[in-house]
């Protein structure tokens, strides 16, 4: 055997075969780095998709076993092989919910309490946050740390207090100067319009942080630009400040609308009727079904109860279908991403 390097570019003979020395040498160390990182790759990649099956496993089975079991007939309830697709399918479910929670007219009231509620979350809070993002006042950090208290702390805390507030509401004493008693707004929504009036409503703690953080990721030229042309505080913040806060505004509307929507607490503490609230008549849709139409087995009153939440659901989802890259915009300009 024998072996010479024929000329400068390292191109060795072996037994009459040819190969390139170094230059061999450097490709078969790049394709072992290019298998390795497409190894990585792959591990890397699976082990992702494993996350978010698992995740939307957990998230999404419950709903699908929900909205799977709202189509099931007695029978396929009974029939033990039958576990997520029904072998005979039924609408008897959602016939007698939607009659029992007379949705048509709960569902209008729901929706109108909801976003007027909405509405007023979004102009007062942005307002607030707007304050803090762009004025100097005394005890601002102070008044800030109060708006941290409101997203940390839990409402339950404090349900006594505001209980009583409203059982007994006076203004500084003139509502019983005037009328000889206080007044009790149990049992009516306006406890809440207050609230959300005074920015002090549902979750408004984290919605005055999110606009908060999205005036302040907004450059002060262009209120600048406007107060050289002699606008003033209500107009720029109204028609140009606001206006380029949509994304964050639309991310409040749907938080809004949604935790409004699906609130039972405020609700049942200060006695709101279930005319208004659709997700408080729920709780009691397997009760008045057993006693209307006469079931009596606690798993076939499951059954209805799921048809219901399925109605409950589909204006929620179909909202956020709608308004899906909007939220997410606005939940990633707003700063409270993960």
């Amino acid at each position: 055997m024998s072996d010479k390097i024929k000329n400068d570019e390292d191109l060795v003979e072996v037994d009459g075969r040819s190969f390139l020395g170094k230059r061999f040498k450097k490709m078969d160390v790049n394709t072992k780095s290019k298998l390795t990182e497409g190894i990585k790759g792959f591990i890397l990649g699976l082990f992702r998709w494993i996350v978010l099956i698992g995740i939307s496993y957990v998230i999404l089975g419950p709903v699908l076993g929900i909205i799977s079991r709202s189509f099931f007939s007695d029978a396929d309830h009974y029939n033990t092989m039958v576990y997520m697709i029904p072998q005979n399918p039924t609408l008897d479910r959602y016939k007698i919910a939607y009659d029992t929670l007379n949705y048509s007219s709960t569902m209008l009231k729901t929706v109108l309490y909801s976003v007027s509620l909405m509405v007023i979350q979004v102009l007062m809070c942005s307002m607030v946050g707007y304050g803090f993002a762009r004025f100097d006042f005394p005890l601002k950090k102070l008044m800030f740390v109060f708006v941290v208290i409101m997203i940390v702390i839990p409402t339950h805390t404090i349900m006594l207090p505001m209980y009583m507030t409203f059982a007994n509401f006076d203004v500084f004493g003139i509502v019983k100067l005037i009328t000889g008693s206080s007044v009790n707004l149990l049992s009516t929504p306006y406890p809440m319009y207050i609230l959300t009036l005074f920015a002090c409503g549902l979750r408004s703690g984290l919605y005055i942080y999110i606009f908060n953080q999205f005036f302040r990721g907004l450059p002060k030229e262009i209120e600048e630009a406007a107060f050289v042309d002699g606008a003033g505080v209500w107009y720029t913040y109204f028609r140009i400040m606001l206006r380029n806060a949509t994304p964050a505004a639309i991310t409040v509307a749907i938080f809004s609308l949604v935790w409004q929507y699906n609130d039972t607490f405020y609700a049942k503490l200060f006695n709101i009727s279930d005319t208004i609230v659709l997700s408080k008549r729920i709780a009691g849709l397997q009760n008045t079904i057993g006693n209307i139409y006469k079931v009596y087995d606690p798993k076939i009153l499951e059954l209805y109860l799921d048809a219901g939440i399925v109605l409950i659901m589909l204006p929620i989802v179909i909202i956020y279908v709608v308004l899906q890259k909007q939220f997410i915009e606005g939940v990633e300009r707003s700063g409270i991403v993960g």
